[in-house]
């Protein structure tokens, strides 16, 4: 469950247009975005330089991040403006909003980029939103407090998760038609589709474990623990190859590394307190977590398996976006 939701205030006058605190945002080379729940920004990081080069101030409680597919857009969930904000990556700014239902908290966009689709965690749903019109196609009821969302690599089918339901809601991408409701594990947090598309990983944090669902047939394959089952896993990040899983592990302040071919947990990396967000760099030689009560982003060399530095960000960082 996400911090309790406080009363909505008119924000100061200069709040109200998205600033650039700094260096334009889109830098040489591959960028890091991270969304600030508390600062109301996103910061952006040079992973050559493991440094913030930008800050972008754009609406209340900002969480989910998600790019368009030709890398020029970012997407961040505004959970207290009912909106999605539009950052332009060439020019570091937030250019509009658009509406995205109440509440929303987690993103991720359609592959032809024509449709981003949010979790709405406070009335239980989950909305379609054509970027280009600005309109919601569709608001879907699914279960309680919902929070992760994926869309299949096909576009075909979106997965929603609940965290109070135990489930995942399978809908039809393009009418929001429910197809079906899977169970899963205590508390499910995400869902995260391998490199291949054929599985699809959820996490459960109070289960302490993964569901592996068979995305051709919405079944369940298999279920896991990680490590004690006590470790609170919450975000999911894949490499390219499908042999290694990371979680990341809020309650344990740490990142399990799952061998994918045989499920079991092979190490643990110690990072900051509460780590929420992970991204993978594009090469797989560094995994980025966002550390919520350090207000940090931790650097691990995935070869040694180390954390190389940590990297003072805004308040309560939640989720990140590397984009190559």
């Amino acid at each position: 469950m996400s911090p309790a939701r406080s009363p909505r205030r008119i924000p100061a006058l200069p709040f109200l247009v998205a600033i650039v605190l700094s260096l334009p945002a889109r830098t040489a080379g591959p960028s890091l975005y991270v969304s600030n729940e508390v600062d109301n920004t996103v910061a952006v990081i040079s992973p050559q330089t493991n440094s913030v080069v930008a800050t972008i101030v754009v609406g209340r409680r900002p969480r989910g991040l998600a790019a368009s597919p030709d890398r020029r857009t970012v997407y961040v969930a505004l959970g207290q403006d009912d909106a999605l904000g539009v950052i332009d990556v060439a020019s570091g700014k937030m250019t509009r909003t658009l509406p995205a239902g109440r509440d929303p908290e987690l993103v991720v966009v359609s592959p032809d980029g024509k449709t981003a689709y949010v979790s709405n965690e406070e009335v239980a749903h989950a909305s379609a939103i054509d970027v280009a019109t600005g309109k919601i196609v569709f608001s879907t009821a699914v279960g309680v407090e919902p929070e992760g969302i994926a869309v299949t690599p096909d576009g075909k089918k979106v997965y929603v998760t609940a965290e109070t339901s135990n489930s995942v809601s399978v809908l039809d991408a393009k009418t929001g038609r429910l197809l079906r409701t899977i169970h899963v594990g205590e508390n499910p947090r995400t869902i995260a589709f391998t490199p291949g598309g054929r599985r699809a990983w959820v996490s459960a944090e109070a289960g302490g474990n993964v569901t592996i669902i068979d995305v051709a047939s919405d079944s369940v394959l298999e279920q896991f623990p990680i490590r004690d089952g006590k470790t609170k896993p919450v975000r999911i990040a894949f490499t390219a190859d499908e042999r290694w899983a990371y979680l990341t592990e809020g309650a344990a302040g740490t990142v399990s590394v799952v061998d994918m071919a045989t499920h079991r947990v092979v190490d643990s990396i110690a990072v900051g307190r509460r780590p929420w967000g992970i991204a993978l760099a594009a090469d797989g030689n560094r995994l980025y977590t966002a550390d919520g009560r350090s207000n940090t982003v931790s650097v691990i060399d995935t070869a040694t398996r180390k954390v190389l530095t940590a990297i003072p960000v805004g308040e309560r960082p939640n989720d990140l976006l590397y984009l190559p």
